[in-house]
């Protein structure tokens, strides 16, 4: 029997279009580059439910495909045993955050929240992912940047527990 530990991350920011699928994507790109597809479980979702089932911002797979990341997801609202099957729930900025502390089940739950910003390195200046929906392009590219930044710390802190 293979002991292997297995990591789960869910990511969420509002409506699981942008962001939080980005996330998703960025992430297991470098899970696939590093060879960790049977480490890593990896999925998304938004604490607004109203773009169920939607695939992601056009300009998001756009500017994603530019850096050779396949955005596939179709966009799905947080539920209440997303606490029970992931290991860490990743919101993109404190509103998302604070939505997902509420929807926690119990403080076991609430132990497994974190911000994105905690695994930023190269981005100190960034306490949060903007929400690049309302932005032009380079809202966008920003969006990737930090996502690389931080899922790069990720893939890191995987690699030192497996």
């Amino acid at each position: 029997m293979d002991n292997k530990k297995i990591t789960r991350i869910l990511f969420v920011c509002l409506g699981n279009i942008c962001r939080s699928p980005a996330a998703e994507g960025v992430l297991l790109h470098l899970v696939e580059r590093e060879g960790l597809k049977d480490s890593v479980v990896v999925d998304s979702a938004g604490t607004y439910g109203g773009h169920a089932g939607e695939r992601s911002d056009a300009r998001m797979r756009r500017a994603a495909a530019a850096r050779g990341i396949d955005l596939v997801h179709r966009s799905r609202q947080v539920r209440e045993e997303d606490f029970e099957r992931f290991d860490m729930v990743i919101a993109m900025d404190d509103n998302n955050y604070e939505a997902l502390f509420r929807l926690a089940p119990n403080r076991d739950a609430q132990q497994k929240i974190y911000r994105f910003r905690e695994f930023l390195r190269h981005h100190p200046e960034w306490s949060y992912v903007p929400d690049p929906y309302y932005e032009g392009h380079e809202g966008f590219e920003l969006v990737l940047d930090l996502l690389e930044d931080g899922c790069a710390t990720l893939i890191e802190n995987i690699k030192k527990v497996k």
